[in-house]
């Protein structure tokens, strides 16, 4: 008989274990925004340092800092946050290399199934913001622009941050992506592009003045 650790059930029991942790420890969190990029980037660069300028900017402002835990831009936004005044979430993953949290997270998680991982990003957070980064960072950056375009989450703001790094990817989408019709120009207003920390405030703030879905009187920091 099947040992039950090693069976198909057993993996439906972590699932679900996962997702109650989830769920549990983020349900009070308050308004958030998350922030990708690669974990590659050493904190002399100019990706790490303004990661860390935008996270502590909008943990000034009330919102917590949710990432995926690891090194490079999502510790250079940990350690933001960790420095304001709102919460600063790692949402870490098990991989074949390890990947090793960062030590700035006061609430952190761990995950097992990539896709528990990526609903928590979705659900707990108003906007993402989207730094240099690789095929995960890319991952992330195209299934939110997926449930956006398709209306299967209310639009909210996603920021690609970096004209240099991500100019190259937009031109490409409207030569070829427009060109063969499998996109339309309609479609890049489903984000934004910037290059300071104060317009990534900016355009979150006012998207939610505009559309009325926060308040800031519902903003939460971690000293409340």
């Amino acid at each position: 008989m099947e040992d039950l650790k090693t069976s198909e059930t057993w993996r439906v029991f972590r699932i679900q274990s996962e997702l109650v942790e989830g769920f549990e420890t983020l349900n009070d969190l308050g308004p958030a925004v998350t922030i990708f990029g690669s974990a590659r980037l050493t904190p002399e660069n100019k990706y790490y340092q303004e990661a860390e300028q935008v996270a502590r900017l909008l943990a000034d402002d009330g919102f917590a800092v949710i990432t995926g835990g690891g090194p490079g831009v999502m510790e250079g936004a940990n350690k933001g946050a960790k420095l304001g005044k709102a919460h600063s979430v790692g949402l870490n993953i098990e991989l074949p290399a390890e990947q090793v949290p960062n030590p700035y997270h006061d609430i952190s998680l761990h995950f097992r199934y990539f896709f528990i991982r990526k609903l928590m990003f979705i659900k707990y957070a108003m906007a993402f913001i989207i730094f240099p980064g690789g095929f995960g960072t890319m991952d992330e950056l195209f299934e939110a622009l997926t449930l956006t375009q398709t209306k299967r989450i209310q639009s909210f703001p996603i920021i690609l941050y970096g004209s240099e790094y991500w100019g190259g990817l937009i031109d490409w989408m409207r030569k070829t992506l427009v060109k063969h019709e499998t996109i339309e120009n309609g479609d890049f207003s489903l984000f934004s592009l910037v290059d300071t920390p104060e317009e990534v405030l900016f355009l979150i703030n006012e998207h939610y003045r505009v559309f009325g879905s926060i308040m800031p009187e519902r903003k939460r920091r971690k000293t409340d």
